[in-house]
């Protein structure tokens, strides 16, 4: 009997290219320039290089990191200034960025102050995981409202510069056209200065040029703020429905938060971000708690005044108010309570509607 053997296949062997090491990026980032270092994840550095702040420069600075590996983690410091462009470049190359603070004053005193220990500060700080943070996105509504704001915020800087030199100058006017202005509110003061004849004395000229400076600032800020309004209102009208809440502190609470809030895990994430979770400063057997005095001082000030119009016009807010101080504490410290609650409430609102669901579903 004749035995056949089987048809076999041969199996060739295929060369298999070896995977890329992981490596981390470490930028300090300047005005001109950006001082990349590059680490693997064992904690050996490999190279460092410096590259111009500009389009071609950070394709170059990438090319030049993921020449050592595969490129999936960044820290980068200044992400909402002079790293904010090189930021938004490494995220459209799907590599995660994490923002980096300045190296504590005893790591400085050890190692020295150079870009390159800076750079490679900032890859041991990622591979490390002692910086976590989730830079902004800056590319939406919030970076357009935080223009607007620092366009405002000077405007009205200069503005009240302006009516308090007009005032010192209403000092050494003649003494007739003094008694007829000095009675005058703002508003009347500076309409009749910005009337002022031309053959009248130097201090008369130059309140009529304060008057109409104080005028044309006037307008910008009218502006701006009809434009803060409508970013808004675009972006998160909801809450210019809640009580306390108007266009401005909207604006700087939608500001702090970026336009990628869901970076926030949850509110007391936000609440920490606007200064208002206490802190714990516990040792031994005591246990206590101090005032946040960190997180984002102009967000802190806008809750501040979201509580203090609600104390004024809101009956629930006042009530609180009462049983608390009934309870023995000050209306400093009630008002820092509600400054929490007042953060957990809009943390809701600003952020996006698909995790706002998320996060109060059952």
């Amino acid at each position: 009997m004749t035995v056949t053997s089987l048809p076999h296949h041969i199996l060739t062997t295929q060369h298999v290219p070896p995977l890329a090491e992981d490596v981390i990026l470490g930028v300090d980032t300047h005005k001109d320039i950006h001082v990349a270092a590059v680490i693997t994840t064992l904690g050996a550095p490999l190279a460092h290089h410096e590259f111009p702040a500009t389009a071609i420069g950070y394709g170059q600075l990438i090319a030049w990191a993921r020449s050592f590996g595969a490129l999936r983690r960044a820290g980068v410091e200044c992400t909402g200034s002079y790293g904010a462009a090189l930021t938004r470049a490494l995220r459209r190359e799907n590599i995660d960025v994490v923002e980096i603070n300045q190296p504590d004053r005893a790591t400085r005193r050890k190692r020295g102050k150079t870009d390159t220990i800076d750079a490679d500060a900032a890859a041991r700080t990622v591979l490390s995981g002692r910086a976590t943070t989730t830079p902004k996105t800056a590319d939406g509504p919030a970076a357009d409202m935080r223009v607007l704001r620092l366009a405002k915020e000077s405007a009205v800087k200069a503005r009240t510069q302006a009516i308090n030199q007009l005032k010192a100058v209403l000092l050494v006017l003649d003494p007739a056209l003094r008694e007829q202005l000095a009675d005058l509110r703002n508003p009347a003061l500076i309409t009749a200065c910005a009337t002022l004849e031309d053959d009248l004395s130097e201090a008369a000229f130059t309140m009529r040029l304060l008057a109409r400076r104080v005028q044309s600032l006037s307008e910008e800020i009218k502006e701006l703020t009809k434009r803060t309004t409508k970013a808004v209102r675009t972006s998160r009208p909801q809450m210019l429905q809640l009580v306390g809440v108007g266009p401005d502190s909207a604006a700087v609470l939608l500001i702090a938060a970026g336009d990628n809030p869901d970076r926030l895990t949850d509110e007391a994430s936000f609440a920490a971000l606007c200064g208002v979770s206490p802190v714990e400063q516990s040792s031994g057997k005591t246990r206590r708690r101090r005032l946040n005095r960190g997180g984002h001082r102009q967000a802190n000030a806008a809750l501040y005044r979201i509580v203090q119009s609600r104390i004024r016009w809101d009956e629930r807010t006042q009530a609180y108010l009462q049983r608390r101080t009934a309870e023995g504490k000050s209306r400093r410290e009630v008002i820092r309570c509600l400054k929490r609650y007042v953060a957990r409430e809009l943390y809701r609102h600003i952020q996006p509607l698909a995790t706002a669901m998320t996060a109060t579903a059952p």
